[in-house]
């Protein structure tokens, strides 16, 4: 099945294709001659996800999925949410975003510290965060919408070299049993894996340390198409 993807962002395309796997030929607007960015001007995810998805089939007129997807902090108050991509600026410089939140957590922590020591009351200040993602599909001309959520926290510094975007920050709470072990060989500790197969990420692993295989299989983006995936294969069987 060929379906277009509505991103111009290389490194959700190489994600997308590795989920959705054989079966499908993913391409995306510039494989078909529109390099052209899509002006997210939604207010939400949903929203931006929407827009991306009905520029692709009002202007190709083809079968085609969009995602937006956020990453929300705690102590930012949800920042930096639909901006994710451009916290830093509009050049979506991953570098750049990573710093800034880096710095806007430490001042965030920093005035939480200093609010405590002269006694006033302040939310404790963690790093608690979550990436969320909402996959829009256009098929047959009718809109479908997925979601997925990765939880966990933003490190102190950058730690791995693959993946994209926040990557080397988000340290996600649950990661395959696979990973873990690997981390825990010659510890006496055992891990037993929840339903899904994941375990406590006891290494403190960044997605950027997982691999894209292994982060595929718990990534915010990862759950949300595997549902879409399913919706498909479900179309295509019926």
């Amino acid at each position: 099945m060929k379906i277009v993807f509505a991103t111009a962002n290389a490194g959700k395309l190489r994600e997308a294709r590795g989920i959705l796997g054989e079966g499908f030929e993913v391409v995306s607007p510039a494989d078909l001659g529109h390099p052209e960015d899509i002006e997210e001007t939604g207010k939400t995810l949903k929203a931006n996800s929407l827009l991306k998805a009905k520029y692709i089939a009002d202007n190709l007129g083809m079968d085609c999925f969009s995602d937006d997807s956020g990453l929300e902090v705690d102590v930012l108050g949800l920042q930096p949410g639909i901006m994710t991509a451009r916290y830093a600026g509009v050049a979506h410089d991953s570098d750049a975003n990573m710093s800034k939140l880096l710095r806007e957590m430490d001042r965030r922590l920093f005035e939480a510290s200093i609010a405590r020591e002269f006694g006033l009351s302040t939310p404790y200040a963690t790093r608690r965060a979550r990436f969320r993602t909402v996959v829009t599909l256009i098929l047959d001309g009718k809109t479908h919408f997925f979601e997925g959520v990765l939880e966990g926290k933003i490190g102190l510094v950058r730690e791995g070299t693959g993946g994209f975007g926040y990557d080397p920050i988000f340290i996600p709470d649950r990661i395959p049993l696979c990973a873990a072990e690997e981390f825990m060989k010659g510890s006496s500790f055992t891990l037993t894996p929840d339903a899904e197969g994941l375990v406590p990420n006891v290494g403190q692993l960044t997605n950027a340390q997982l691999g894209d295989d292994v982060k595929n299989q718990i990534s915010h983006r990862g759950k949300a198409m595997r549902q879409l995936v399913a919706y498909l294969k479900g179309t295509q069987a019926s």
